[in-house]
């Protein structure tokens, strides 16, 4: 029996975690988690999201039976969005994504319940089961700074004009079009706010608002109130409907865990995870493997790489981050070298990267989250993500809005759509 709840989540996790883990997992001190424990202080509405994002607890552990709407998963990645609204109790009943080794990832974590689509491009509308939302993470690089930057020194177009990403926008659109879900989510980089200067964001607002008739809500989230890194992304949400959502639901502790909650434990209480086969911890020693310390060479280019610009009244340069502090945003070139986010090792001792275990848990997954793929693909795959325990967050105080709408429908249409 799965549980529900709060207080019977924690129970649940002090089976395999310690309070002191779960404390730092969810940004709170051992005696809260004591008080929440014993039952003398009630449990924070945050809590439940996030203790199933450390049980790693999905609609697959529910059954069938428990999921209350149904979801597509577009621009999927390797399903950090997906994680987020099964723990809403939905169930995905479609998936795109076109790159080959993120398919891997999500097919070692979600199974194959349904075919994943490649070109979202190249498919019919008609095709796409029906469905109660639609979440899409659809591809950031036309809209972000890095993204932009490199486009404008290549005299390369971006954002809508850019034709093998920027218009991919479109297709969901035109999904949304012709299947008309109750509900929709969309993630992306803070930037697509002041792209062109604020242009591409008027016309997605446009288009979803005027030309599809939703009713739209946008929101930009750190990340840093669920996980060590400070992670700026812009959440746009619509209804078919009239409904009260409100971002004012939203539960962002304000202070979130510090980077020692995701870093491996050289105490002897890390995990073993059988399936990363010790790749990133090494259990008989106790320590990070050495390959993840920078080399004399490296951690010498990146010092003067720094200076240089220092002195020339740059912001470029590295960024050390201490067990105390959070980080800076993960990208997908972190594996290059590292150099956004160095885990300090002490006065006499070189950084290092963080290993790939040591980004998933950044990014808000569970550690019975597989990585199947290489160090550097599961660092593209991680930088491209999304904060789970956001999305999570995010979910929990739409699905009772959704719920509302397809109150809506009639009993028979409600039946077929949870059958299908």
């Amino acid at each position: 029996m799965i549980p529900t709840g709060s207080l019977e989540l924690l129970r649940q996790a002090r089976k395999r975690f310690t309070q002191s883990r779960i404390a730092e997992f969810v940004g709170k001190d051992i005696k809260t988690v004591r008080r929440w424990e014993k039952g003398e202080t009630p449990c924070p509405v945050m809590l439940e999201p996030a203790l199933r994002t450390l049980l790693g607890l999905s609609i697959n552990s529910f059954g069938e039976k428990r999921s209350t709407f149904t979801f597509t998963d577009l621009f999927a990645g390797i399903g950090g969005i997906r994680i987020g609204f099964e723990s809403a109790g939905g169930r995905c009943v479609f998936t795109s994504e076109w790159n080959d080794w993120a398919r891997k990832t999500y097919i070692e974590n979600f199974g194959e319940t349904h075919p994943i689509e490649g070109d979202i491009t190249k498919l019919d509308a008609e095709d796409i089961p029906d469905h109660d939302i639609l979440l899409a993470g659809f591809p950031c690089q036309p809209f972000s700074i890095a993204g932009v930057s490199k486009k404008n020194a290549l005299g390369r177009p971006h954002g809508f004009e850019c034709t093998t990403q920027g218009t991919l926008f479109f297709d969901v659109a035109r999904i949304i079009a012709k299947k008309r879900p109750k509900a929709f989510l969309l993630e992306n980089v803070k930037n697509l706010v002041s792209h062109d200067k604020g242009n591409t964001f008027r016309v997605i607002k446009h288009t979803l608002e005027n030309e599809l008739d939703y009713k739209v809500f946008s929101r930009i989230i750190d990340g840093q109130h669920f996980t060590p890194q400070h992670r700026e992304r812009i959440v746009i949400v619509g209804f078919s409907g009239e409904t009260g959502f409100s971002w004012d639901a939203l539960q962002l502790p304000s202070v979130g865990p510090r980077l020692q909650s995701i870093l491996h434990r050289e105490d002897g209480t890390e995990p073993f995870l059988d399936w990363d086969e010790g790749r990133y911890f090494d259990h008989t020693e106790q320590k990070v493997p050495s390959k993840f310390t920078l080399t004399p060479n490296l951690w010498a280019y990146l010092q003067n790489y720094a200076k240089k610009h220092k002195a020339a009244g740059n912001g470029f340069g590295f960024g050390m981050a201490y067990p105390h502090s959070i980080t800076r945003t993960l990208s997908a070139r972190y594996h290059k070298d590292g150099s956004e986010i160095l885990v300090w090792q002490g006065e006499n001792r070189r950084p290092r990267r963080l290993t790939p275990r040591e980004c998933a848990r950044l990014m808000g997954f569970p550690d019975t989250f597989r990585i199947p793929v290489s160090d550097t693909q599961a660092y593209r795959q991680f930088g491209n993500s999304v904060v789970v325990p956001v999305i999570s967050e995010v979910a929990r105080i739409m699905v009772p809005h959704l719920k509302s709408l397809m109150s809506d429908d009639t009993p028979d249409t409600s039946i077929l759509r949870m059958q299908a």
